[in-house]
């Protein structure tokens, strides 16, 4: 068993969740007894309070209390990722060099474990070392059922670069969907706050955003203020439309909640846009009927972002999934028809 100890963050650290800093550091220790010496201010940064998601600061002082020896602690051994996942991983990859790792997420697989979450993006990442002694590490988070761009940094200071650009709102992200009915006025933006309301589960595994009116924002408090650019860029009749996404902020499903309050529901969306009824341009339902796929059609289409080494404006596309390129070719889309910044001149 040690001693307590105050160790220093060092600069390639900075940005990093409190947790992570220090299971790299001591692998051995457990993430359940990290939070718990956290709740009961065992662990301390300067000398104050912190939770394992505290994100710490190059400078930094942390205090470390009594850990017991590597060999005191009966660790389980890490998953292997098997030869299909890391090959299924590699064949995802849009853009990689020294530094930047991107991937095509697909839809169904989580970006990092949870309730119930064996496989994922985080656990998968073994496979895209490529030479280096690290995993990439994420540096944001897509849903589990939406797919596209999502990206890795392959070192801590590159990972830190990378949070702070997209947590300083210095990245662009544009996303497409088809949603039941069609948006009007075509060209829009969607400012309800967003809130979370209880989950049913135990571990709150139904929790959902609820919106709040602008108006009503200083009636909730823990209301945080949510914006978000649509444009419709093709349609079908009043049954579905072709949309283009920004989120200016990157609150939790954000675009879910604010299509579904407008009415107009990301198709395949059943938390959000219910699940059951067909949508016939009234705004009730996330089914769009016939042979068009239940999945959600929330695609991450591209991140446009300054290279944290080069400096150079980057932007990383990805092609559709295959069930929402489906349903483009049912209603006679093809990708190539919209701009590549639809809110050009906005």
């Amino acid at each position: 068993m040690s001693g307590v100890q105050t160790l220093t963050v060092s600069e390639d650290d900075e940005g990093q969740r409190l947790d992570r800093w220090f299971r790299r550091i001591f692998p051995h220790i457990a993430q359940g007894r990290i939070e718990k010496m956290c709740r009961k201010g065992e662990i301390r940064v300067d000398g104050g309070r912190v939770k394992s998601s505290t994100r710490v600061e190059a400078g930094q002082q942390v205090r470390i209390p009594p850990l017991p020896d590597p060999g005191q602690v009966v660790s389980r051994p890490k998953p292997t990722v098997s030869d299909k996942d890391a090959e299924m991983l590699r064949s995802c990859v849009l853009y990689k060099d020294d530094y930047i790792i991107a991937i095509n997420k697909p839809p169904g697989l989580p970006t990092q474990g949870g309730s119930k979450q064996t496989k994922h993006v985080d656990g998968l990442a073994e496979a895209l070392k490529f030479g280096y002694e690290e995993k990439p590490r994420l540096v944001h988070r897509l849903d589990k059922d939406t797919s596209g761009v999502l990206l890795l940094a392959r070192t801590r200071k590159i990972a830190s670069d990378l949070t702070g650009a997209i947590r300083h709102k210095e990245t662009r992200k544009i996303y497409w969907a088809v949603v039941a009915g069609v948006p009007t006025p075509y060209l829009g933006e969607i400012r309800f706050g967003l809130m979370k309301a209880p989950g049913r589960g135990r571990k709150g595994e139904a929790e959902k955003m609820i919106c709040v009116h602008p108006r009503e924002m200083d009636s909730h408090p823990d209301a945080k203020r949510a914006h978000t650019l649509y444009a419709t860029l093709y349609r079908v009749a009043s049954r579905a439309a072709w949309v283009a996404m920004e989120p200016i902020t990157g609150r939790t499903h954000q675009l879910r909640a604010h299509m579904a309050e407008i009415g107009h529901p990301i198709a395949g969306d059943g938390k959000y846009g219910g699940s059951k009824q067909e949508n016939l341009g009234d705004g009730w339902g996330a089914k769009i009927g016939g042979i068009i796929s239940n999945k959600l059609h929330l695609h991450a289409r591209s991140m446009t972002f300054e290279h944290p080494v080069t400096g150079k404006l980057t932007t990383i596309t990805a092609p559709l999934p295959e069930h929402m390129a489906n349903t483009f070719e049912t209603f006679g889309w093809t990708e190539d028809l919209a701009a590549d910044d639809p809110f050009e001149g906005i």
